[in-house]
């Protein structure tokens, strides 16, 4: 068994305040004994700014926050999981990785976001992710202490097919950091995150973002950490701050071994 904590932000603009918050509740989590702890998507900068977001993402090797974050994990000696950055990999386009390190402070992997959300709420809320970000291509899944852990971001919560390869492939755990909006976080937030643990029997890490940010934009918050067999554990509200529980990776097996619909597609 191990502990797990999931962080919930209201990030701001500004990366070095955003490591400062981020800092401060990763030694919440710390003191709260947390093996593994996972941060929200874009963690470290919020913004819907074009025009700034080129101009402040950096390369995955230049990045403060990842460099900040690494410190962290090695002064702590714990799996950190972040939720998601925003890095340039061209002179226009940019991508939302999720970046896993190990607690001696290297990257032991990390995902891009495939699913880019386009989608047009109201006349006022609109989103054209892929309009600025490069979409990923591989589903990752890699190994943690206590067994393979699948590696998603927020939009990627509507796609229940990605998470059926990675449970057949192995995965128990499953990351879906988020910053989902207010707008849809009330109608579908825990409908679809205790769906896609009881579909696949695996417990569901996922950070969210909360709160009204700098540009205007609202995020449901609302953290949680769900059983294999749907049950929230832990939850938080709209505030920021860390919820911490005891994951037991044998359920997963029993539950499989009980009703084996894992191995159908």
């Amino acid at each position: 068994m191990f502990r797990v904590s999931c962080i919930q932000l209201c990030s701001s603009d500004c990366i070095k305040n955003n490591l400062e918050r981020t800092e401060k509740l990763i030694k919440k989590a710390v003191n709260q004994k947390a093996n593994l702890i996972i941060t929200p998507e874009v963690s470290s900068k919020f913004s819907l700014n074009k025009k700034k977001l080129l101009e402040v993402a950096t390369t995955m090797s230049n990045d403060s926050y990842l460099l900040g974050i690494k410190k962290m994990a090695k002064k702590y000696k714990k799996w950190i999981l972040i939720g998601s950055l925003i890095l340039k990999v061209s002179k226009n386009r940019l991508v939302n990785r999720s970046i896993l390190i190990s607690p001696n402070g290297k990257i032991k992997c990390y995902y891009d976001k495939i699913h880019m959300y386009d989608a047009i709420l109201s006349k006022k809320e609109k989103y054209f992710e892929s309009k600025l970000f490069q979409s990923g291509n591989k589903i990752k899944i890699t190994k943690l202490p206590w067994g393979k852990i699948g590696l998603s971001i927020c939009y990627d919560l509507r796609f229940p097919g990605m998470y059926k390869k990675m449970s057949k492939r192995g995965a128990i755990f499953i990351s879906i950091p988020s910053a989902f909006t207010e707008t849809t976080g009330k109608k579908h937030w825990h409908t679809l995150l205790k769906a896609r643990a009881i579909e696949n029997f695996s417990y569901v890490f996922a950070p969210g973002q909360a709160g009204k940010h700098c540009n205007g934009r609202k995020t449901y918050g609302h953290s949680l950490i769900v059983s294999p067999d749907g049950k929230i554990l832990k939850e938080l509200g709209k505030k920021e701050g860390v919820i911490t529980t005891t994951i037991n990776p044998k359920i997963v097996n029993k539950l499989r071994k009980t009703i084996p619909s894992v191995n159908f597609d």
